[in-house]
């Protein structure tokens, strides 16, 4: 159990890291784990392709075989293959980045996303993860839970930009927001520069899956905020109308 643990915390780190390999002392130093016994654990993910290294053995990074996992576990997903086409409608619709994210911890993962049709747009990626307090996505699924129930971190929240909300009394009052409009608003939280517009999937209970239209605040006029939340709306709506829950199809965790 302890090397299962060691070999999934050394995972998890290297994915962390992105685009920034690590070295055999930095990993080490990390988990806690003899330079020796590091060693011979990267030697063997790097057999199995869960670890590669440069040309000189002295970098690490995550694998390809991340890479096949992680597909599997979205094309295996029903709500995530019944979800797509409803995001190229609405991609359609407004032109506009659209994302499906799941809540995580105190995170959302970012499941699928359709890329703006305008010059001017966001950058994200499927596997990206961000506080839940941060963003549009987030905000629309904390505000499904109880105050007492959040999964949050310690004040200071973390902040992303200077408009985050870095207290758990200001999320508060936001998220009391939400559940009074109906929808979650990023104005500049996550990213500067980007609005984000959030609503949660009421296809469980509580609802683990939310999708959200971002927009550079270069174009968000007053009469395209109002088109993309009845878009948005009209869209959620559709979804759950198609994904109630299914009798004998698991229940994941």
């Amino acid at each position: 159990m302890k090397s299962a643990a060691r070999t999934v915390a050394l995972l998890e780190l290297l994915a962390a890291r992105g685009d920034r390999p690590a070295r055999l002392d930095e990993l080490a130093e990390e988990l806690g784990v003899p330079r020796s016994s590091m060693y011979q654990l990267l030697q063997t993910l790097i057999d199995c392709g869960w670890v590669r290294s440069d040309t000189t053995g002295s970098l690490y990074g995550i694998g390809i075989h991340a890479l096949l996992t992680g597909t599997s576990y979205l094309d295996s997903d029903p709500h995530v293959r019944v979800v797509r086409p409803y995001l190229d409608e609405a991609s359609d619709a407004l032109g506009e980045t659209i994302h499906l994210a799941r809540l995580d911890g105190p995170d959302v993962v970012y499941l699928a996303t359709r890329e703006s049709h305008e010059y001017l747009r966001t950058i994200s990626r499927v596997g990206r993860r961000i506080p839940a307090h941060a963003g549009a996505l987030g905000k629309a699924l904390l505000a499904e839970r109880p105050d007492a129930e959040l999964p949050l971190p310690d004040d200071p929240l973390p902040a992303l930009t200077e408009n985050t909300h870095t207290t758990r009394g200001a999320l508060l009052g936001d998220l009391a927001d939400v559940r009074a409009r109906g929808h979650s608003i990023d104005r500049e939280e996550t990213v500067t520069g980007i609005a984000g517009f959030g609503f949660a999937l009421r296809y469980g209970s509580p609802p683990t899956d939310a999708i959200s239209c971002s927009v550079p605040v270069t174009r968000l006029t007053g009469s395209h905020e109002a088109r993309v939340i009845a878009v948005m709306h009209e869209i959620r709506a559709k979804i759950e109308n198609t994904l109630p829950r299914s009798p004998g199809a698991p229940d994941w965790r």
